[in-house]
C-alpha cells in the first residue's frame, strides 16, 4: 500500500474526500469506457465474480483467486493467481475532483530508487504503467531483484491499484488473461466520505464465512507496499 501524501504547503494529510468535493470548479476524471468498472456503470454480463464488497473479482478460468489480509485480519486486497503468475489487486478512495495515479507512480518510483530497485514508466493496455526491479532478501545478504508491473486506474472517487509479478510481469503474451480479467474488475465506491488513499472496505461473501474460516494472517512486515505480496490463501477460490 502507499502512504498519503505530506504537504507542508497544502492541505493536511488527512483531508477527506468530503473536503475535497467542495472544490466544484475541479476538472473531472476521465472514465475508462471498458473496465475497470465503477458499480453504476457495470455491465449486465455473465462473468462470475467474487463479491468482496468494495471489490468484486471475476474468476476466470484456470485462475485461482485468493483474499489476502492484513496483521488484524482485514482484507486488503484480491489476487489472481494464473500459473506461476499473481496479479493483486487494491482499491482505495480518491477524490472526486481528480485522477491520482500520476502522483502516486512518481511517489513509488522514488521509493524503489531509494531502496535500490529500478522502475521505469511505459505504455500499457490501461495507460501509463510502472516497470519495475523490486530488492528482496535478508539484511546483510545481497538483494535479489523481482520483476514487476504497477497498472494504476483512476475511477469515479476510487483508484484502483494491480501487481502483476511472475512471468506475466515481463511477457505480454502471459499477461493477457490477467490484463482481461482486470478488465472485468467491478468496484462499489459506496457514498460515505473517505479519507483520500484509504482503503475501500472489503469482506468475505457471505457463502464463503458459512464455508470456511480464514487461517492466521501474515505477521507485521511480512506484505509491506512495494515488496512482492505474500501468497497469503486465506480464502480461496477456483474455477
Amino acid at each position: 500500500m502507499f502512504g498519503r501524501r505530506k504537504n507542508h504547503e497544502g492541505p493536511d494529510e488527512e483531508d477527506t474526500e468530503l473536503e475535497a468535493e467542495e472544490a466544484e470548479d475541479a476538472a473531472p476524471v476521465t472514465f475508462r469506457p471498458k473496465g475497470p468498472w465503477d458499480a453504476a456503470d457495470a455491465p449486465e454480463d455473465e462473468v462470475r465474480r467474487l463479491d468482496l464488497g468494495g471489490l468484486r473479482v471475476p474468476v476466470p478460468p484456470d485462475t485461482e483467486v485468493r483474499v489476502d489480509v492484513d496483521p488484524t485480519g482485514n482484507i486488503i486486497a484480491a489476487t489472481l493467481v494464473r500459473g506461476a503468475s499473481s496479479m493483486q489487486v487494491n482499491v482505495f478512495a480518491a477524490p472526486r475532483t481528480g485522477g491520482i495515479w500520476t502522483e502516486v507512480r512518481e511517489e513509488m518510483a522514488a521509493a524503489l530508487h531509494a531502496g535500490g530497485g529500478r522502475a521505469d514508466e511505459a505504455d500499457g493496455p490501461y495507460g501509463i504503467e510502472l516497470h519495475a526491479d523490486i530488492p528482496s532478501g535478508a539484511s546483510g545478504q545481497p538483494a535479489t531483484m523481482t520483476a514487476a508491473r504497477f497498472i494504476g486506474v483512476d475511477g469515479p472517487r476510487w483508484f484502483l491499484r494491480a501487481l502483476v509479478v511472475g512471468p506475466a510481469a515481463t511477457d505480454r503474451a502471459q499477461a493477457a488473461e490477467l490484463e482481461v480479467a482486470l478488465k472485468d474488475v467491478v468496484i462499489h465506491r459506496g457514498t460515505e466520505a473517505m479519507a483520500v488513499r484509504s482503503p475501500l472496505p472489503l469482506r468475505l461473501p457471505r457463502e464463503v464465512t458459512e464455508q470456511a474460516a480464514p487461517e492466521q494472517p501474515a505477521a507485521p512486515g511480512e506484505a509491506p507496499s512495494l515488496e512482492l505480496p505474500e501468497r497469503g490463501p486465506e480464502i480461496t477460490e477456483r474455477r
